[in-house]
């Protein structure tokens, strides 16, 4: 399928700062920016900056970033499943993943999160997607947030809603290996019915559920 990315742009005042939200932006245009030191939730930062740009480059690739001054402090990701997980045996072309979403701790309460996802979703050509996201428990920063797992679990499904994400049922091992861990998904306006099949054997192994 064609990939169509289509940039968008806003700018918000929050705490005192004066924040750009935009998105999809190219890897020459990440490059081009500064990264924040404390976006460590994945790599080290030139590594993860590095990881950023590769996925831009990509045909389905599209990175959405909050920037302060000429620095990101925070990112969205949407790029095909990783290979390694069940999601990328889907024989659809459609079949876009939110890979990561991450905002630097001193930026966390200005729902910058939030707001990446609502600018990811102007695109029009998202209607074209169905868009999953994979929540485990071990990957979210409890540490940091002061709740408690089932508390994270609400702030993080209440975030993705904003994006469109709700809540869908699945018997993939990893995520039912914990009450906490949850698949989300966005079924784009002019995904086919055939396409919402389609991801509904992906989602159950055991045909016996159908």
């Amino acid at each position: 399928m064609e990939h169509i990315k289509t940039y968008y742009r806003e700018e918000v005042q929050a705490s005192g700062k004066h924040l750009l939200f935009e998105g999809p932006i190219s890897s020459e245009q990440i490059d081009r920016y500064e990264y924040h030191p404390g976006l460590v939730a994945f790599r080290q930062p030139r590594e993860q900056k590095k990881a950023l740009m590769d996925i831009a480059e990509l045909p389905e690739g599209r990175i959405n970033v909050a920037v302060d001054d000429g620095m990101i402090v925070g990112y969205v990701t949407f790029v095909y499943p990783d290979p390694l997980e069940r999601w990328s045996e889907s024989p659809l072309d459609n079949l876009l993943e939110l890979g990561a979403i991450e905002v630097a701790h001193e930026y966390r309460g200005f729902k910058i999160g939030s707001r990446l996802l609502e600018l990811s979703m102007y695109d029009d050509a998202m209607e074209d997607y169905i868009i999953i996201t994979t929540e485990y428990y071990w990957h979210w920063d409890l540490k940091n947030s002061n709740t408690t797992v089932w508390g994270y679990r609400k702030f993080m499904e209440k975030m993705m809603n904003k994006g469109g994400l709700e809540w869908m049922a699945t018997d993939d091992p990893e995520i039912s290996s914990h009450p906490a861990n949850c698949l989300l998904v966005r079924i784009g306006r002019r995904v086919s019915m055939e396409d919402v099949q389609t991801f509904d054997q992906i989602r159950f192994t055991d045909r016996f559920l159908f």
